[in-house]
């Protein structure tokens, strides 16, 4: 199975000044743990995950005046749509992270997770045992 079968099409883009309440409601009302950050003047594409918002509360950062470019990460690892899961599940695992962001050229087309992996792998693994059984 590829990242193209497994990614999310609904790429939430926000820019570098969004607050991190603007991002997470748009997250939310979206239903995505993590937004496409472009910033055309500094880093490009960059990404910011509910972890990351969660990591600023935690801090007791005002989500009011904390920015989007402040949370990014910008040292972004990038999937094709023609990657295998398991290429997919590799990335994320040497990097630590549960998103990638799925680029075709330089245009973002999607986002991959760990959890659209595992709604994938599930299936085939729970009919692979039946058979096996």
């Amino acid at each position: 199975m590829l990242v193209r079968d497994a990614m999310s099409s609904v790429v939430l883009t926000i820019g570098p000044t969004h607050t991190l309440r603007q991002a997470a409601r748009l997250m939310a009302a979206r239903r995505v743990g993590a937004a496409v950050v472009l910033d055309t003047d500094h880093c490009g594409i960059g990404i910011l995950t509910e972890r990351d918002i969660l990591v600023s509360l935690g801090a007791e950062q005002d989500p009011d005046t904390e920015t989007a470019g402040t949370h990014t990460t910008g040292d972004v690892v990038f999937a094709a749509p023609s990657w295998t899961l398991e290429e997919a599940a590799e990335a994320m695992t040497n990097g630590g992270f549960r998103h990638l962001i799925v680029l075709d050229g330089h245009e973002p087309v999607g986002v991959v997770s760990v959890r659209d992996i595992i709604r994938c792998w599930a299936p085939v693994r729970t009919r692979a045992a039946a058979m096996a059984g």
